[in-house]
C-alpha cells in the first residue's frame, strides 16, 4: 500500500474496529492526526501506523520520560515526531448536518490558524449527547418543545446539567411538509396525516425534523404507530424529499431549502424553526468561542449564507443564553 494512502473516519473506524465517535475523540485529543478534504476528514496511512505502533508499546513514552535526546527519538520514532508536529493545531469538532456548519468551519479555519475544525454529522439530539460526552465542541440544534413552543433551550438545559455553556443563534428557516407536485392528497396541516391511504417517510431518531413530527403528533393526539411509513427512516432532508418526489411516499418533514433543489415536490410551510449553536465554556477556550461569535456576526459570513435560499439571518450571532 502506498505511503500516500489516506482513509476517511468511517474507514478508520472499520480498520480499528471502534466507533466513529471514538475516532473523532482520538483526533480531538491529537492522538490521531488528520486533515480536511472538502467535507471529509482524512488520516494518512503513516499516521495510522504510528498510532497503532504507539498503542502496542509504551516504549516511546518511556524514552521520553527518560529524557532521551530528541535526535534519538526521531531516529527511533520518525512517524511519532511528524504526528506531533501536525497535531499542534487545536482540533474543534463541529457537529450537525446543515451546510451552514461547513461554511462556518471554513471561516473558522481562515480566522484562527491555531484551530483545526473537524466536521461530524449527526442529528440535533445526538449532537447534544455528543457534547455531553465530551466528543464535540460546537453543536447545532433545532429541537421544538411542543408544550412551550420554544426551540432548543428546554432540551439544552435538560441535557447539559452542570455544564457552563453559551447558546448563539445561527439562523431561522421554514420547516413543513414535502408533498408531490399538485399536492394530490391535499395535505396542508398536521391533522391531515391521519387520512386513509397516506404514506409517510420519516427522519431518523434524534433529528430535529423527527422531534418536530413527534411533538406535533403528541399535541394532535395522533398515534405514530397508526401512520403508514412512520418507521421508514432517512437521514437527511434531501433523502426524504427524494422519496416523495419518486412517489415512494406521499409526505415527509423537512426544510424549504431541499424543496428548492429536488424536482417533483412542493413545500407546505408549517413552522419557522430556530437553528442555534451551543458551545461549552472551558478554561482556555475563550479565544475560539469569541472568534466563532465574531464570524457569525461578520458581513462576509452572512453574505455567504445569504446566497443560500431559505435562511433568515435577522438574529444571526445573537447570544440567546449563557451560564
Amino acid at each position: 500500500m502506498s505511503e500516500n494512502t489516506s482513509f476517511t473516519t468511517e474507514e478508520i473506524a472499520g480498520l480499528l474496529k471502534i466507533s466513529k465517535l471514538k475516532v473523532y475523540d482520538l483526533i480531538k485529543k491529537g492522538e490521531l492526526p488528520s486533515y480536511r478534504v472538502g467535507k471529509q476528514m482524512r488520516v494518512d496511512l503513516s499516521d495510522l501506523e504510528a498510532y497503532k505502533q504507539n498503542s502496542r508499546s509504551e516504549t516511546s513514552t518511556n524514552i521520553m520520560n527518560a529524557n532521551v535526546s530528541h535526535s534519538v527519538v526521531q531516529q527511533l520514532f520518525p512517524h511519532s515526531i511528524a504526528s506531533q508536529a501536525k497535531s499542534a493545531a487545536r482540533n474543534i469538532v463541529i457537529t450537525g448536518q446543515d451546510m451552514s456548519l461547513d461554511i462556518l468551519a471554513t471561516h473558522l479555519e481562515r480566522s484562527l490558524p491555531s484551530a483545526r475544525p473537524l466536521r461530524s454529522y449527526a442529528g440535533s439530539l445526538d449532537s447534544l449527547i455528543a457534547m455531553y460526552q465530551g466528543e464535540s465542541d460546537i453543536v447545532s440544534t433545532h429541537l421544538l418543545d411542543g408544550d412551550t413552543g420554544e426551540y432548543n433551550l428546554p432540551y439544552i438545559r435538560k441535557l447539559l446539567v452542570g455544564f457552563s455553556y453559551i447558546v448563539v443563534h445561527m439562523l431561522a428557516r421554514s420547516a413543513g411538509f414535502y408533498v408531490q407536485k399538485g399536492n394530490p392528497k391535499g395535505i396542508t396541516e398536521w391533522s391531515d396525516l391521519q387520512q386513509e391511504g397516506l404514506t409517510l417517510i420519516n427522519r431518523e431518531r434524534g433529528s430535529g425534523a423527527r422531534v418536530l413530527l413527534d411533538e406535533q403528533l403528541r399535541l394532535h393526539g395522533i398515534q405514530s404507530a397508526s401512520l403508514a411509513g412512520y418507521f421508514t427512516e432517512e437521514n437527511s432532508h434531501f433523502a426524504v424529499a427524494g422519496k416523495v418526489a419518486r412517489g415512494e411516499a406521499d409526505v415527509g418533514i423537512g426544510t424549504e431549502k431541499a424543496a428548492k433543489i429536488i424536482d417533483g415536490i412542493e413545500f407546505i410551510p408549517l413552522i419557522q424553526e430556530r437553528y442555534d449553536l451551543v458551545m461549552v465554556k472551558k478554561t482556555g477556550q475563550d479565544q475560539w468561542i469569541n472568534t466563532v461569535i465574531d464570524i457569525l456576526r461578520s458581513s462576509a459570513f452572512q453574505n455567504e449564507l445569504g446566497s443560500i435560499h431559505g435562511y433568515d439571518l435577522s438574529d444571526t450571532g445573537t447570544v440567546i443564553f449563557e451560564t
